[in-house]
């Protein structure tokens, strides 16, 4: 079926149901600015980081509607519900052309069938299909430093006295995990545990992936370790989470499945430390440091990834709030020189509310960044890093905008 069809037969699912029968979450995020060289709206990322700085920063459109329905209500309280999402976006606001050219994308990221609230099984659910499956990131940043998402089928949230334990079973190819080169297909077992009771309102979250290649000459499998604590702070009103991860071969991506050409030489070592606080009714704020350093007989693909920074929100009024956000990122290759970039955004908000995820917001920005010569000489052809790009030899620029951003 093609993607246009399966859009409008969701498109479709969504107005058809009755309202009540239909569980509805959406996102939604546009963007227009003006670059400092006369063009459009860039945003600014270093080459070989794993992320960029959001705020000011996100180019194009970009939306996605969640649709669940209930089928089956069991007499002992099973759900058997379907779910299915349909993104859209479009990088017409591109990041390299002064007049840039895009069009709409249409995906369908999720698309499962679960029974939820299994009775036998302690409440736990039963799925199939492909779905986001326990995702682990960074707002600031939109760093999904955890991602075991995928296709596949799984048991999850099976009850161990104070913890739960899940496991899923995943088939990977390129339309499941983009980073993989199409023709590549690999298995993936996803093993987690959480809610680990290790200290007053903390506790860990374990994951181990192992992963077996397709067989193929020159293909291999891996493995990651994660291993998060998270603690509750002010009264619930925030977290913080303390990750750490071991990956090796096609398991040095974010829990999922990578590049299946990398060998088991391929190592790397993730530090996360991210905080969230709503520190009062009007102030709150986001902190995130990332250490990453990657190894392997391939000069080219051993560097490290360093990265500072966050977000600062405060309500000027009810329906007013000044927005800050400031992050560096520095990536060291094994062979090269070094390369920085640091992105500093101010905003301000018309909201409904206060709070610092209180949403819709419309937001006037003005972002700067500055980056060196490692940088420009590391990005790729047309990015706005580079010699090519919008902003040529420069090794600075901003941009002036609005962005519109809703979760409902």
């Amino acid at each position: 079926m093609r993607m246009p069809t399966i859009a409008l037969a969701l498109l479709a699912l969504a107005y058809c149901l009755p309202a009540s029968a239909v569980d509805v979450q959406n996102y939604l995020r546009a963007n227009a600015a003006a670059n400092s060289e006369g063009g459009g709206q860039t945003c600014f990322g270093l080459a070989g980081a794993g992320a960029k700085y959001r705020l000011g920063n996100e180019c194009g459109v970009y939306g996605e509607m969640l649709l669940g329905q209930r089928l089956v209500q069991g007499d002992a309280g099973e759900d058997v519900k379907a779910y299915a999402m349909l993104n859209l976006g479009n990088a017409a606001a591109s990041n390299n052309a002064k007049r840039p050219e895009g069009g709409w994308k249409i995906g369908l990221p999720q698309a499962y069938l679960a029974i939820e609230h299994v009775s036998g099984l302690g409440d736990a659910a039963l799925w199939i299909g492909r779905r986001y499956y326990k995702r682990e990131g960074v707002n600031a940043n939109d760093f999904l430093y955890w991602n075991p998402s995928g296709m596949g089928v799984g048991i999850e949230n099976v009850p161990l006295g104070p913890m739960k334990f899940s496991y899923a079973y995943l088939h990977d190819d390129q339309q499941t995990m983009p980073i993989m080169r199409v023709g590549d297909t690999a298995n993936r077992h996803d093993f987690q545990l959480r809610g680990v009771p290790v200290n007053p309102d903390g506790t860990l979250e374990l994951g181990l992936a192992l992963i077996r290649s397709d067989g193929e000459r020159g293909h291999h499998g891996g493995s990651m370790l994660t291993v998060q604590h998270r603690q509750r702070i002010l009264a619930g009103a925030g977290d913080n989470r303390l990750a750490v991860q071991w990956g090796t071969g096609a398991g040095t991506d974010n829990g999922a499945t990578g590049d299946i050409s990398n060998g088991h030489d391929v190592h790397r070592l993730r530090v996360v430390e991210s905080w969230y606080a709503q520190v009062t009714r009007r102030f709150g704020g986001e902190l995130v440091a990332v250490w990453q350093r990657d190894t392997a007989h391939d000069a080219a693909k051993a560097k490290t990834w360093a990265s500072a920074g966050g977000r600062m929100s405060y309500a000027l009024l009810e329906h007013v709030k000044l927005l800050a956000d400031v992050g560096h990122d520095r990536v060291a290759p094994q062979n090269g020189d070094v390369r920085r970039l640091t992105k500093v955004t101010g905003a301000i908000a018309l909201t409904t509310a206060p709070g610092y995820f209180d949403r819709p917001e419309l937001r006037l920005f003005f972002t700067h960044a500055h980056w060196n010569e490692a940088a420009r000489a590391a990005a790729r052809t047309n990015d706005p890093l580079a010699a090519n790009g919008v902003f040529g030899t420069a090794l600075s620029g901003y941009t002036v905008g609005v962005t519109f951003e809703n979760c409902w």
